[in-house]
């Protein structure tokens, strides 16, 4: 695939970012785009490696390895390298619906599995996969698909994040009618409103929102199941209703001085400040906004680092990260070998961002956080830490344990919590009436019908937390066995026929 050599002959380069110290003034996405020159340089890269392991898609140590939506990575690459554009849209719109959101916001576990990667940098497969589908919509390739005949059946999306919209578009290309709920405002769910502008353009989820509008979706928003509609009216008005409510119970810090005011979940933050930016009329909340104030973030994954980036454009006067484990070696580990995904250091956009205008690296490793502490209107003005040390037992499990002497005190008028989401909320659930096990409606991954007749259920609902992509992944599924369940046969692909 591409140039026999090229992986030998080509250095890797990465798409372009925009300065730090410029990028940090506004909310436009931080990253660039390849040249076209550019993309089919670094496409010469991917090897006839004979197994792509690339798009393997399945979990090893815990991690995700490969593409879960198994994209035919080396065929388009070639098709890139030869300067074929649309053929290889064609190929990377065969397995993945939404490109243009992975393409920015996926961690790229394709990447670390690239055979390439083995002794030499990856294969650039996430800025190429950007580049193929913003070239798809700038050459007007991305037109509307009006179904040929509909089915007659109606199907009912609960959710409108990755996964729901995935489910969507594969049925209603299948010619169902498809109504898909949001409570919110505006479509796309977590895309919209839990991912920030400088990663993810807003323009660019709305414009994947009107052309499957165009398609014939329907979305209903600001409509929340229970309250403006009743799951017994949706379950008599559709063939199929299906779940995807997404993982948004939080997971919490329940310790001392937890009910300050300025102790708060991340993805609130997130939300309402992406609230405000979309609407200027909206007034943040005080408490919410980090101008002038001492910012700790708790937990150091995406999250986070996406806090990070928001509170720095809000204009914080500090802002440290509290990771609980030790920092990553800058090459992987021993144990940590290919084609598992690479557990090494490395600098987010937020970090870079923050290492510019603070002088240094935020984050703080091994640290955990005993109590806050507020003042006496309530408002949290410090919290108390201590050092932990990682060890393993006879039986060879990890545990931490308290280092005496390392306990310190932060001043911090801003704490935001982001140490992940424990599974999906329950009033919805509930209104159904489906099943559910460890905060996860209960769903074999394959059939994803709940324990309710009609009604299914996928993505992060079910399975738990987890990737942009793998909510993709989901939604294709969960759409493939729907069309079968009231079709009697389908044509939607599955993961077994790609």
């Amino acid at each position: 695939m591409g140039k026999a050599t090229g992986f030998m002959e080509i250095k890797r380069k990465n798409a372009s970012e925009r300065d730090p110290l410029d990028r940090m003034k506004d909310w436009k996405e931080y990253t660039g785009s390849f040249s076209d020159d550019s993309a089919r340089e670094q496409s010469a890269r991917c090897m006839d490696c004979s197994i792509p392991f690339c798009h393997i898609g399945m979990e090893i140590e815990g991690a995700t390895s490969g593409c879960p939506v198994y994209n035919l990575i080396p065929e388009w690459n070639d098709l890139v390298y030869k300067g074929r554009w649309k053929e290889a849209l064609e190929r990377l719109l065969k397995t993945n619906n939404f490109p243009e959101f992975t393409g920015r916001v996926c961690p790229a576990p394709c990447e670390g599995s690239c055979t390439v990667a083995i002794n030499d940098p990856a294969v650039t497969i996430k800025n190429i996969e950007q580049k193929i589908i913003d070239k798809g919509f700038q050459e007007g390739w991305m037109e509307p698909r009006i179904p040929v005949a509909r089915t007659g059946k109606k199907i009912a999306i609960i959710g409108s994040g990755p996964t729901g919209l995935a489910a969507a578009d594969q049925l209603n290309q299948a010619g169902h009618e498809v109504i898909v709920y949001e409570r919110l405002n505006r479509a796309g769910g977590l895309l919209t409103y839990g991912i920030p502008n400088m990663k993810l353009d807003k323009g660019i989820v709305e414009r994947r929102i009107q052309l499957l509008r165009q398609e014939g979706i329907q979305f209903v928003l600001n409509t929340e199941v229970g309250k403006h509609i009743s799951a017994e009216e949706i379950k008599a008005s559709f063939d199929a209703v299906i779940l995807c409510t997404g993982a948004q119970k939080h997971r919490d810090l329940p310790i001392e001085g937890r009910e300050g005011k300025g102790v708060r979940f991340a993805m609130d933050y997130l939300t309402k400040s992406t609230e405000k930016l979309l609407n200027d009329e909206i007034e943040l909340e005080e408490e919410l906004n980090a101008d002038g104030k001492d910012v700790i973030v708790i937990g150091g994954g995406d999250t986070g680092a996406d806090c990070i980036a928001t509170a720095i454009r809000q204009g914080a006067k500090s802002i440290v990260q509290f990771g609980k484990h030790p920092q990553l070696p800058i090459k992987r580990a021993e144990e940590n070998q290919w084609p598992a995904y690479p557990q090494v250091f490395s600098l987010e956009y937020a970090h870079k961002e923050a290492k510019e205008k603070f002088g240094k690296d935020i984050r703080e490793y091994s640290i955990q956080t005993k109590k806050f502490v507020t003042d006496e209107k309530g408002n949290v003005i410090e919290l108390h830490t201590i050092q932990m040390e990682k060890k393993q037992d006879e039986n060879g499990v990890f545990y931490f344990e308290e280092i005496p002497g390392t306990e310190k005190t932060w001043p911090a008028q801003l704490v935001l919590i982001a140490i992940g989401f424990e599974g999906a909320e329950e009033p919805v659930l509930q209104a159904f009436k489906v099943k559910t096990m460890r905060n996860r409606v209960r769903a074999a991954y394959g059939k994803f019908l709940t324990t309710e007749d009609n009604v299914f259920a996928a993505g992060d609902a079910r399975r738990g937390q987890s990737l942009v992509v793998w909510a993709i992944h989901e939604g294709r599924e969960v759409a493939h066995q729907v069309d079968e369940y009231l079709m009697g046969v389908t044509s939607l692909p599955t993961v077994a026929s790609m």
